[in-house]
């Protein structure tokens, strides 16, 4: 359910983009954002900061698409929001104990701080990756090319990298276990 609520904001602006514009799709994707973030605040009394930090930059970036009815802004807003969280995901390695991915599953899965330090790593070459890749097909492909990426591609690129890290998780924390049961 968490999953649906989260590419919620996504999925309408996919959707209103096919039957009517970017500009549409903008306001559309702006408003799901501002319900996004209101149901969180109803039922959990809590949204998370990624909610937050999007809505932010939406409302910026789509804003400005729709004030200047130029269509590069809201193409830009998916880079920003990859980049600024490939750069806490590094500036998280630095400040405190524990990285962002250590702090986000450690609950869940018990590894070695190497471990978390490479997801961690991982994670924020990914965020700068799809950052840089979002600008490649939204400056070299079609209008509607980006937007089916940014829906399709986006989304499948991260199931794929979040698959791939659960296998590796998966293998380190066999061994963690095999450690363990040595001791």
């Amino acid at each position: 359910m968490k999953l649906i609520i989260d590419f919620f904001p996504i999925l309408l602006f996919f959707i209103a983009y096919q039957y009517y514009d970017i500009y549409v799709a903008t306001e559309v994707a702006i408003g799901a954002s501002i319900l996004q973030v209101g149901y969180f605040w109803f039922v959990r009394r809590h949204v998370e900061k990624m909610h937050l930090v999007t809505l932010a930059l939406l409302i910026l970036f789509g804003g400005l698409t729709l004030a200047l009815r130029d269509p590069l802004f809201i193409k830009w807003k998916p880079t920003v929001v990859n980049w600024l969280f490939g750069i806490v995901f590094l500036g998280s390695q630095l400040i405190g104990k524990k990285n962002m991915v250590a702090r986000m599953m450690g609950h869940a899965v018990e590894l070695p701080a190497t471990i978390w330090n490479r997801l961690n790593l991982a994670w924020a070459l990914f965020f700068f990756a799809s950052g840089l890749l979002n600008l490649y097909v939204a400056f070299n492909y079609a209008e509607e090319t980006w937007v089916n990426f940014k829906l399709f591609g986006m989304l499948g690129l991260t199931m794929i990298f979040v698959l791939l890290q659960a296998f590796y998780i998966a293998r380190h924390a066999q061994e963690q276990k095999t450690i363990q049961k040595e001791r």
